[in-house]
C-alpha cells in the first residue's frame, strides 16, 4: 500500500508528517531521504511480512517450553536419612546430596524426638553428622528438615537404638603404627569381638589403636577427638565381655592402674564369700578386768559416799563431846553403821578403795610401831576424850574409826573429792 505524507517540519531526529485529511505523524528523519525540507511529499509503501512472523512466533513457543521444563515440572526433593552406625553413646547420621532443582536453599536442620537438635553447616557439602552423649540402650527418633525458596520438605522419620555395654559391634577401630605380629593380633581381636576395622579415621571411627603418637593418621584422631588407646584396649573388651572405659589404655596411661577381668573379681569375691569371719569385732569383744576396775574407780559409788558421811557424823559427835563435855555425845544419837559397797563383776580393787574394814596384813605392818587398837578392850581400859569416860564398846568403835582414817590417809588419792579434810578433824582429837 503506498501512501503520501507532506512534510512540515524536519528536526535532528523527528519529522512532522502531514496526512492528506491534515492528521499529524511523528517519523524518524533518519528514515526519510537526507535531501528533504519542509513542504516535501515522500512515498512510503506499508506491507505485511509473514516469513518473518511465523519465525518470531517459533521462537517465542520454544522459549515458554523451555521455562515450562525449567521451572514447571522440576521440585526440591526430600533428603533421605540413614544410619551409617551406633555405639553405646553416639550415632551416625548421613543422607544423599540434596536436590534442589531451581528452588534457593534456606537451611537444612536435624531434629531429635521430635526437639530440634540443630543446623547443619554447608548443607550442600556436609552428608553426615554424629550424635554424642546419647544414654545406652535407648531408642532415639531423628528426622530431617530441608527449607528452600520453593518450600519445606521433610525427610522421613528413623528410629535408632543404642546398643548394650556387652554389643560391641558398634566399635570401629583404625590402627595406626604397630609392629607386624601385633597389627596381626589386633586383626584377630577385631574379628572375635565383632566389631569393624577402618583403614583411614573416619566420622564413625570410634577408636584409633597404636604404639606411637606419629603419622597423619594419627593426627587427624587427635583433631577429631577420637580415644588414642594402645592394643590391650581390644582385649579388655575381649575379656570383660563389654566395652571397658580407655583411661587406662591411653598412650601415657600406666598399667597397673587398668581393671582386672570379670573372672578375676568373680574369684576374688567368691574368696572373700568362703573366708570365715569372727563372730566378734573389735568393738563388740568383752572388756577386760583391768577396764572394769578402772571404770569402777573412775565411777563413785554412793554406799561409799553414805559411809564417809556417817563418818563426819561421828568425828561431829566427838567435837561436840571435846566442847560439851560429853553432854552433847549423850544426847545424840548412836550413828548408822557403814552400809557395805556391792562390788561389780571382776573388780579386784581392796576393801580399802571402797570403804570397808581394813586389810589386817595392812594393819599388822601399820601398827607395829603403835598400840594394838583391838587389845584395848580387852584389858577393861576405856578411851579418855579430854577427861570423858564412854563405855568400852563406843571407845572400841571410835578407835576403829580413827585407824581406818589414819590407814586410807595413805589412799587419799583415790579418795572422791571432797573428803581431803577428815584428816584434820581427828588431828582435834586426842587419845
Amino acid at each position: 500500500m503506498l501512501i503520501s505524507l507532506t512534510v512540515g517540519k524536519v528536526d535532528a531526529g523527528v519529522a512532522v508528517l502531514l496526512t492528506q485529511d491534515k492528521r499529524l505523524i511523528e517519523f524518524p528523519s533518519i528514515l526519510l531521504p537526507p535531501d528533504i525540507s519542509s513542504g516535501s511529499i515522500v512515498d512510503i509503501t506499508v506491507a505485511r511480512n509473514f516469513p518473518s512472523e511465523a519465525e518470531s512466533h517459533e521462537a517465542f513457543a520454544t522459549l515458554q517450553d523451555e521455562i515450562f521444563g525449567t521451572f514447571g515440572q522440576r521440585s526440591p526433593s526430600p533428603p533421605l536419612l540413614r544410619c551409617r552406625n551406633a555405639t553405646q553413646t553416639s550415632v551416625v547420621l548421613e543422607w544423599d546430596p540434596i536436590q534442589l532443582a531451581t528452588a534457593e536453599l534456606r537451611s537444612l536442620s536435624l531434629y531429635r524426638n521430635g526437639a530440634k537438635a540443630g543446623n547443619i553447616p554447608r548443607p550442600l557439602e556436609t552428608l553426615s553428622t554424629k550424635i554424642s552423649g546419647l544414654a545406652v540402650d535407648t531408642e532415639y527418633t531423628f528426622h530431617l528438615v530441608l527449607r528452600t525458596s520453593a518450600g519445606t520438605y521433610s525427610s522421613q522419620k528413623l528410629t535408632v537404638a543404642t546398643h548394650k555395654m556387652t554389643d560391641l559391634s558398634g566399635i570401629t577401630v583404625t590402627p595406626g603404627v604397630l609392629p607386624a605380629p601385633l597389627r596381626d593380633s589386633l586383626e584377630r581381636a577385631i574379628d572375635r569381638i565383632g566389631a569393624k576395622q577402618a583403614d583411614t579415621v573416619r566420622i564413625d571411627t570410634t577408636h584409633f589403636v597404636c604404639t606411637e603418637g606419629k603419622g597423619q593418621q594419627w593426627e587427624r584422631a587427635v583433631e577429631m577427638n577420637i580415644p588414642v588407646v594402645r592394643p590391650e584396649w581390644v582385649e579388655g573388651c575381649e575379656r570383660e565381655g563389654r566395652i571397658v572405659g580407655v583411661r587406662e589404655y591411653y598412650l601415657n596411661a600406666d598399667p597397673r592402674l587398668r581393671q582386672i577381668g570379670q573372672g578375676v573379681k568373680a574369684q576374688q569375691q567368691q574368696q572373700q564369700q568362703q573366708t570365715p569371719q569372727s563372730p566378734l569385732s573389735s568393738q563388740d569383744e568383752p572388756r577386760s578386768s583391768d577396764h572394769q576396775r578402772s571404770d569402777s574407780r573412775r565411777i563413785p559409788d554412793p554406799t561409799l559416799s553414805a559411809h564417809h558421811n556417817n563418818e563426819d557424823e561421828a568425828v561431829a559427835q566427838d567435837v561436840d563431846s571435846k566442847k560439851y563435855g560429853g553432854k552433847a555425845d549423850r544426847m545424840r544419837q548412836p550413828s548408822t553403821p557403814p552400809i557395805p559397797s556391792p562390788k561389780s563383776n571382776g573388780d579386784h580393787s581392796s576393801s580399802d578403795d571402797e570403804g570397808g574394814s581394813p586389810d589386817p596384813k595392812s594393819m599388822a605392818g601399820n601398827d607395829e610401831p603403835k598400840v594394838r587398837l583391838e587389845d584395848r578392850p580387852r584389858l577393861g581400859k576405856s578411851v579418855v576424850i579430854d577427861g570423858d569416860d564412854t563405855a568400852n564398846g563406843d571407845a572400841t568403835a571410835k578407835t576403829d574409826r580413827l585407824q581406818e582414817h589414819t590407814t586410807d590417809g595413805q589412799d587419799a588419792a583415790r579418795k572422791p573429792k571432797g573428803q581431803e579434810g577428815e584428816g584434820e578433824s581427828f588431828s582435834e582429837v586426842a587419845l
